[in-house]
């Protein structure tokens, strides 16, 4: 996510399915006619190119930050404030563009209230933990890896919608849980069997799938005191994470990293910082474009098709040599996560295909 991915879709779902129209996206057409097969077939061609690019580039261009040996910068936080602060600002700009008409006239007018920041504080802190935990995982492990090092977040779903939502699983979805797992595991296995695991990144990129399933729900939590709008929503919870993490950044000693940085008077290295906001920022508005011109099940499958051409682009980049296990413990990942977006998708159509189904069993198989 990803976005990241953040993403990556956990706000975006959330506002997409309840919470309003969002201003930056093309409105459906209501009662006109439908555009022909040929051009819908294109437009939805160029949203999906649209996301995988956006995605690919922007899991790249962080591990260049994160851990080149040409930039040598051990500042994590410092990357991560930038790029929430980057988001803050483009959100505040947007909402500035407002009065100058399309396409930003529909965008909410932002200003700083501290009763809604201080609302929104509980979700910030886990937002902290998710975009931090991520960059961490990316930080330690390789791009090729990092799609299985943080590939928990389906189960952690099932797992806090039972404690906390008390809501049940089908077997089906349970079993494609279980493949998750098994692929997780073997790819752990592969990794320490090539030398290059690390378990500081394996540790990361577990709570990261924690943190992305937990930021799903305090969103929807958080979501009605900024009357369900995802962009105030946005705005706030990147500015409560700048101030965030400035007492981080301290404690960490990254300060004194940046002065001893020999790049930071570097047009280069600020020009890739900044095209690391913008994507980080690109992503959701992408995100929500493929959710709107297709629908969440095929969002979720693309996002899975994705994931296995980032990975095998990431080996071809990095001329690495992966083993026939790891190649397999990546297959039981893509392919466990395709069937548990698979069998949810089955299990909504039917709900909503059965008018004798009650709300709370509608609930349950929208989980």
């Amino acid at each position: 996510m990803s976005r990241a991915q953040l993403t990556r879709t956990g706000i975006l779902r959330m506002a997409l399915g309840g919470g309003g129209a969002d201003p930056l996206l093309p409105a459906e057409g209501g009662g006109g006619r439908r555009a022909p097969f040929l051009l819908r077939a294109l437009r939805i061609a160029v949203v999906v190119c649209l996301y995988w690019f956006t995605s690919i580039a922007m899991v790249f261009l962080n591990k260049y930050l994160l851990d080149s040996p040409s930039l040598r910068l051990d500042a994590p936080l410092f990357v991560t404030f930038f790029q929430c602060a980057l988001t803050a600002a483009l959100c505040l700009g947007l909402s500035l563009g407002a009065a100058c008409g399309p396409p930003c006239a529909g965008l909410p007018t932002l200003r700083l209230d501290p009763k809604v920041s201080r609302s929104v504080l509980p979700l910030s802190a886990v937002f902290i933990g998710m975009v931090t935990s991520n960059n961490l995982c990316l930080k330690h492990v390789g791009v090729a890896f990092y799609n299985v090092g943080r590939s928990l977040t389906t189960v952690f779903n099932v797992l806090l919608s039972y404690l906390l939502l008390k809501q049940t699983t089908s077997l089906y979805a349970l079993l494609a849980c279980g493949v998750i797992i098994g692929g997780f595991w073997l790819g752990v296995d592969q990794e320490g069997a090539e030398g290059t695991l690390s378990w500081t990144g394996i540790f990361f990129g577990i709570l990261a799938s924690l943190c992305v399933s937990l930021n799903a729900i305090y969103t929807k939590k958080v979501l009605p005191v900024v009357d369900g709008s995802i962009w105030r929503l946005t705005f706030y919870n990147n500015v409560n994470a700048c101030v965030l993490f400035f007492p981080l950044m301290v404690l960490l000693g990254e300060f004194r990293t940046l002065y001893h940085f020999d790049k930071l008077g570097s047009p280069s290295f600020w020009g890739m910082m900044t095209l690391g906001g913008v994507f980080g920022f690109a992503i959701g508005y992408v995100t929500g474009l493929q959710i709107k011109f297709t629908s969440p099940l095929t969002h979720n499958v693309s996002g899975t098709a994705k994931a296995c051409a980032q990975t095998v682009l990431a080996v071809i980049y990095f001329e690495e040599t992966k083993s026939f296990l790891w190649w397999t413990s990546n297959l039981m990942v893509l392919g466990g996560s395709f069937a548990y977006t698979w069998v949810k998708g089955l299990e909504m159509r039917k709900v909503q295909e059965d008018p004798n189904v009650k709300n709370g069993e509608r609930n349950e198989t929208g989980v």
